[in-house]
């Protein structure tokens, strides 16, 4: 390796990383616990080092320049490989032994948990993970659970919670049923469909006129509380229903209904209690899962 070719520190680029992430220099600031005028001291040394312009300023927000662009890919290759390093430091040093609960809806349990906790037992053997699979909210002041994901930001000051971005869901169903049954061309095809409800329907009902499907309760055939039960219920060809676009992903044979229209949003928030800064083996399930959780959605 050409050592002298290398004329950046890792604090450098971790300031540039964070900044092309958070798109402002407070946000990037917030996310590294450092003060803006540092961060911004360290994206103007890697610029100088590199002899290069890494962003333009719009309005309050930071943009790339296509060079940054060029630039960013080979730096989230470099930050994937500084998080490993250092979650498999964390996990095999002293300390880090002991259960750490998590919990989540039981569809994210189920499809999207496994992978991590897969990894978490890989790089920290020595933590034992509880998955509390759950769409009520546990009580994390209570210690009902150590680390919690959840669509709405908590409102209790002793708590930390980080912005998972936002996620996406759209119409689904079988390709089976679609075949049986038709495939919508309109809005307004949806009434003559059998539509599969998970929980709160009425919720459901506004989000979905909201992007223009005139959902009423009537066609709401099938429901459960239970969102696996509500999804193997759409998988198995019973009829049309709401999933989040990464679980959809994961699952063969169905399909998008009206794939043009837009997604419904809803927010991913991951918490913890302020212990959170004195527990390693709880601050090192906490990274990992952002980590995972937080690739590639919009923030």
């Amino acid at each position: 390796m050409n050592w002298q070719s290398i004329a950046f520190d890792w604090n450098q680029v971790r300031a540039f990383l964070a900044t092309a992430e958070e798109g402002t220099l407070s946000g990037a600031a917030r996310a590294l616990g450092q003060s803006q005028p540092t961060l911004g001291r360290q994206v103007a040394a890697l610029e100088k080092a590199l002899g290069v312009v890494l962003f333009e300023r719009v309005g309050r927000s930071l943009v790339l320049t296509p060079v940054g662009h060029d630039l960013l890919e080979h730096v989230r290759a470099m930050g994937d490989a500084a998080g490993r390093i250092s979650l498999v430091a964390s996990g095999r040093s002293q300390g880090v032994d002991g259960t750490v609960s998590i919990t989540a809806s039981d569809v994210m349990s189920v499809y999207m948990l496994p992978p991590i906790v897969a990894e978490l037992r890989e790089v920290a053997p020595g933590i034992a993970i509880e998955i509390v699979a759950s769409n009520e909210i546990a009580d994390l002041q209570r210690r009902e659970a150590d680390i919690a994901i959840r669509h709405m930001r908590p409102e209790q000051q002793d708590l930390i919670a980080r912005s998972l971005g936002e996620g996406s869901a759209h119409l689904y169903a079988a390709t089976a049923y679609l075949d049986r049954m038709g495939r919508p061309a309109t809005p307004e095809d949806i009434a003559r469909h059998i539509f599969v409800g998970f929980e709160q329907n009425d919720r459901l009902i506004e989000g979905l006129n909201e992007v223009g499907i005139p959902l009423t309760p009537e066609i709401i055939r099938v429901k459960s509380g239970n969102g696996v039960v509500f999804w193997e219920m759409v998988r198995q060809g019973i009829g049309i229903g709401v999933m989040s676009d990464d679980v959809a992903a994961l699952t063969p044979g169905v399909e998008r209904v009206l794939p043009g229209l837009g997604p419904i949003r809803f927010p991913i928030w991951l918490t913890a209690h302020r212990e959170l800064h004195t527990s390693r083996r709880v601050r090192l399930v906490f990274d990992l899962l952002y980590e995972r959780l937080r690739a590639g959605r919009p923030s």
